[in-house]
């Protein structure tokens, strides 16, 4: 399963016709006793998968006018059980970044994370590669899973998303810079 990364949708199940796409995505879940917290999500090197000139711009329009300021889109998010707090984009080397924060009552918001006896756990794909994490990784015949005790707080991981073999990519990093003159 490749991680796909919809800048801020965080998992929102919302389908373009192009996508974008980062080099790595980085949790840091701060989970309350009882379920609810917040979640701190950041994005490194967004880029779009659009094959085409058309899809690529709905790309732009869709990070910069939806993702990043439309009220519809905190909307959206809150119907997922995402309260954005704060969602920003910013250049660093040349290469577009995003952060968002939002507050979650349930766990699951974040990723499908869940917690079970004792544990808080997030399953993924076996080709998914888990850089760090603050958690133990496991792996089976069909998936790996990260587990963190319950003690463990703030919840960490970090994943780099390869795309397939053979897509393409463009940056939007020069649009920040037009957007925010």
């Amino acid at each position: 399963m490749k991680l796909l990364l919809i800048f801020f949708l965080l998992a929102a199940g919302i389908s373009f016709i192009g996508c974008l796409v980062g080099h790595k995505i980085v949790y840091i879940v701060d989970v309350n006793k009882g379920g609810p917290g917040t979640a701190t999500v950041w994005y490194t090197d967004i880029r779009s998968d659009a094959s085409n000139d058309k899809d690529y711009n709905d790309d732009r329009t869709n990070l910069f006018d939806y993702m990043l300021t439309s009220d519809k889109f905190v909307q959206d998010m809150k119907a997922e059980g995402k309260s954005i707090t704060s969602r920003e984009l910013t250049l660093d080397k040349g290469k577009l970044n995003g952060k968002a924060v939002y507050y979650f009552n349930s766990l699951s918001a974040v990723e499908n994370l869940a917690f079970e006896d004792g544990f808080y756990y997030l399953t993924l794909a076996l080709d998914d590669s888990v850089v760090s994490t603050n958690g133990e990784v496991i792996k089976s015949a069909n998936y790996k899973r990260i587990l963190w005790d319950q003690s463990i707080n703030p919840l960490k991981f970090e994943i780099l998303i390869e795309p397939e073999e053979g897509t393409q990519t463009r940056s939007l990093a020069q649009f920040y810079k037009q957007e925010k003159e």
